[in-house]
C-alpha cells in the first residue's frame, strides 16, 4: 500500500485533468449505468483501486454490507487500473455515461464539479463535521467529495544523527526555523557522511511536484493562487515571498544539499544510509521502520509563516447524471460510518478522517506512533487550491518549479509561471461560479 500511496503522490493524473479542464467548458452532464430489476435498483459504483488488492477488498466490504443491509438498491462495484481511472471517467462523463457512485482524487473535485460531472452531497453535513477538513472536497460553497483517509507529510531523520551534529530534535510545537535547518543541513554536508545531506523526492514527477513543495512556498508566505477569489496568481506566486521560496529551492541543489534529480526510492536511499534527512510521506513509516530503529518523524520546517504540509486524499462523490441521486446517497451516507473509515484507514496504512475511527486503528489512537501524522494533517494542512483551474495550476507549477531546480532565473520563471495560470484561468472563466 505505501508504495502505491507513493506513486500515487509522485504520478498523478494532470495530464488527462489537463485535458478536461479545457474541454470541460460546456458543462456537459452525463447518465447513469444504473439498471433496475425486480424492485432493487443497481447503482453502479467506480474505483481507481483495481491494483491494489488491500484497499479494493476494504471498498468492497463496504459495498458488502451495504447491499446485505437493505434491498431498494444494489451497489456494483467496477474497479480500473490506477494509470487509466482518470482518462476512462473523462471518456464517460463525454459520452453521458457516468457511473452513480465515484471515487475522486481531490485536487481534481474543482474541475469535475464545474464541468457538471458531480452533484452536490447534501444531508451529511453533521457526519462530515467530525472528518479531517482536508478530507472533504468543497467547491463553490458545496461539499461534493469525502475520503476516508488522508495523508502527511513530514521530515524523516534519526536520533543518531541528531546528536552527532548537535542538532536540535523538533516537535510540533517547535518545529525547526528555517535558521535552524539550513544550518542542519551544512553540518552534515561538511563532514562528508552522506551523498547528499536530504533528498526531496526530486526524481518524482507530477502531482508530487505542487503536492510535496508548495508547502515549502507558502511557508514562505507566497502560494499558488489568490485565495480570495481564485482569479490570479500575481503577487503570491511571483512576489518577493515567492522569489524567496525559488532561490531557497534553487540554491539546496546549487549548494549540494540535495540531488536535482533523486533515484525512484528516495527512502531506500535514507534507510541505506545516503541521506540524513528524507522529505516524504506519512507512507514511508512502516519500511522506514522495519529497518531503522531510531526513526524521527520531525514537522515541517517553519521558513516564516508557519509550518505547512499538503492535504487530500482519494474521495468519494456521486455523478448528476445518476437516475437514483437518493440511492447514492443513502449509500454514501451508510458508507460514511466510522467503522468503514477505519477498515478503510487501516488497510491502506493512512490517517483515519475521524476521531473514532482513528481510536479503531492500532497506532492512531491518541499517543500511538502514527498519532504524529494525524496531528500534522490537523493542525498543517494547506489544501491544494480548490479552483477547477488546479490541474493545469499544478502543471505550470511543476515546469516551472522544475526549471528553478535546474537553474533558470527565479524571478522570470515566476513571472511566466503567474502568465500562464492567469491566463488559463480567465480564458476558461473558472472564476466565474
Amino acid at each position: 500500500m505505501l508504495k502505491r500511496t507513493a506513486r500515487l503522490l509522485a504520478t498523478t493524473f494532470v495530464a488527462a485533468s489537463l485535458t478536461l479542464s479545457v474541454t470541460a467548458c460546456s458543462k456537459g452532464g452525463a447518465t447513469s449505468t444504473q439498471a433496475a430489476s425486480g424492485g432493487t435498483q443497481t447503482l453502479t459504483l467506480w474505483t481507481h483501486n483495481a491494483g491494489n488488492k488491500g484497499e479494493l477488498a476494504a471498498i468492497q466490504s463496504v459495498v458488502d454490507d451495504y447491499n446485505a443491509s437493505q434491498t431498494a438498491y444494489k451497489v456494483d462495484l467496477q474497479a480500473f487500473p490506477q494509470d487509466s481511472y482518470n482518462q476512462s471517467v473523462v471518456a464517460a462523463a463525454a459520452a453521458k455515461k457516468l457511473p452513480c457512485i465515484l471515487d475522486i482524487d481531490q485536487p481534481n473535485v474543482a474541475n469535475w464539479a464545474w464541468a457538471g460531472y458531480l452533484a452536490p452531497i447534501e444531508g451529511m453535513d453533521d457526519i462530515l463535521s467530525k472528518y479531517l477538513p482536508s478530507t472533504v472536497a468543497k467547491w463553490n460553497g458545496k461539499t461534493y467529495a469525502y475520503g476516508y483517509y488522508d495523508v502527511s507529510l513530514t521530515w524523516v531523520t534519526r536520533e543518531s544523527i541528531l546528536k552527532k551534529y548537535g542538532i536540535r530534535v523538533p516537535t510540533i510545537d517547535q518545529p525547526w526555523t528555517g535558521e535552524e535547518f539550513a544550518s542542519a543541513l551544512a553540518k552534515v554536508k561538511a563532514s562528508g557522511d552522506f551523498t547528499y545531506p536530504a533528498d526531496l523526492a526530486t526524481g518524482w514527477t507530477g502531482e508530487w511536484w505542487p503536492y510535496g513543495y508548495s508547502p515549502f512556498l507558502q511557508s514562505f508566505g507566497g502560494d499558488l493562487i489568490n485565495r480570495t477569489d481564485f482569479t490570479s496568481a500575481e503577487g503570491v506566486l511571483n512576489g518577493d515571498a515567492a522569489v524567496k521560496w525559488g532561490e531557497w529551492f534553487q540554491g539546496l541543489a546549487k549548494d549540494g544539499m540535495i540531488s536535482k534529480k533523486s533515484s525512484a526510492d528516495p527512502t531506500a536511499d535514507f534507510i541505506n544510509g545516503k541521506t540524513a534527512f528524507l522529505w516524504n510521506g506519512s507512507w514511508t513509516a512502516v519500511p522506514v521502520r522495519e529497518k531503522v530503529k531510531d526513526v524521527v518523524f520531525a514537522p515541517p520546517v517553519d521558513f516564516g509563516n508557519g509550518p505547512k504540509v499538503g492535504g487530500g486524499s482519494w474521495t468519494w462523490g456521486y455523478s448528476t447524471g445518476c437516475a437514483s441521486p437518493e440511492g447514492a446517497l443513502d449509500y454514501l451516507k451508510f458508507a460514511a460510518q466510522d467503522k468503514y473509515v477505519a477498515k478503510v484507514a487501516k488497510d491502506t496504512n493512512n490517517i483515519p478522517t475521524t476521531d473514532a475511527a482513528a481510536a479503531m486503528v492500532p497506532g492512531f489512537e491518541p499517543g500511538g506512533e502514527n498519532d504524529v501524522f494525524r496531528q500534522y494533517s490537523k493542525k498543517f494542512t494547506v489544501m491544494r487550491p480548490e479552483t477547477p483551474g488546479y490541474p493545469f495550476l499544478a502543471t505550470a507549477f511543476t515546469k516551472g518549479a522544475q526549471d528553478i531546480l535546474n537553474g533558470a532565473d527565479v524571478k522570470k520563471t515566476l513571472d511566466q509561471m503567474v502568465a500562464d495560470i492567469d491566463d488559463n484561468q480567465k480564458a476558461n472563466n473558472f472564476f466565474q461560479q
